[in-house]
C-alpha cells in the first residue's frame, strides 16, 4: 500500500499496489503492521458499508466526541463520492481545515481519518456504497456533527445536494457552538 500524508496531520490517502496477471490484479487493503508503522490505528472494531441510491447525496459531517472518539478507514466499493473531513483537535494547527478527496470504485482509494475528525461525503454517481472500517464500536449518545455548508468551513461540494437527511441539515453553525 502507498501512504500518502494529507495537510492535515495523521489523515491518509491510502492507495493499493495491484499485482496484475491475465485474471485481473490482487492487491492488498489493509495491514496492520504498515499502518502501526505510520503510528495509525484501525483495529476494525466495526465495519459499516451506506448505500446511496442518488448523485449528489450528502451524509455529514459526523464525528464521535470523548471518551467515544474513533479512527476510520473509508473507501468506495461501488460508484464515486468526494469525501471531506474537517480537523477538530483543539490543539492542532490545522484545527477547523478539511482535505477532500475523490473515492471511487475505480481508484480503490481509501481514506485514513483519524479521532476528532468530522467526516461526510457526497455521492457523484447514482447506487454509490461506501465501506468503512472502525477502531472503536459506535456509541449512541456521542455522536454530533458539523452543518455541511457552515460557511467558516467553506467546503466546496461538487454537486448540488439532491439528498441530505434532516439531523444533517440542523447540525448548529461553528459560529453558535465551541467544538470540544
Amino acid at each position: 500500500m502507498l501512504f500518502t500524508e494529507t495537510a492535515l496531520q495523521g489523515a491518509y490517502i491510502i492507495d493499493i499496489e495491484p499485482k496484475e496477471d491475465s485474471r485481473g490484479f490482487f492487491a492488498r487493503t489493509f495491514c496492520d503492521r504498515e499502518f502501526a508503522a505510520l503510528g495509525l490505528e484501525i483495529t476494525n472494531v466495526q465495519c459499516s458499508i451506506a448505500f446511496n441510491h442518488k448523485k449528489g447525496t450528502l451524509r455529514g459531517m459526523h464525528y464521535q466526541a470523548a471518551p467515544a472518539t474513533e479512527a476510520k478507514l473509508v473507501r468506495c466499493t461501488q460508484g464515486a463520492i468526494y469525501d471531506c473531513i474537517v480537523d477538530l483537535r483543539l490543539d492542532s494547527p490545522t484545527y477547523l481545515s478539511h482535505i477532500c478527496v475523490e473515492l471511487t470504485a475505480d481508484n480503490h482509494r481509501a481514506l485514513y481519518i483519524p479521532e476528532m475528525f468530522a467526516h461526510g461525503y457526497q455521492t457523484l454517481d447514482d447506487n454509490t456504497e461506501i465501506a468503512y472500517q472502525m477502531n472503536k464500536s459506535y456509541t449512541p449518545g456521542y455522536e454530533r456533527g458539523l452543518r455541511y455548508n457552515d460557511p467558516i468551513l467553506d467546503i466546496q461540494w461538487q454537486l448540488p445536494v439532491s439528498e441530505i437527511s434532516r439531523k444533517d441539515l440542523e447540525w448548529d453553525l461553528l459560529e453558535t457552538v465551541l467544538i470540544k
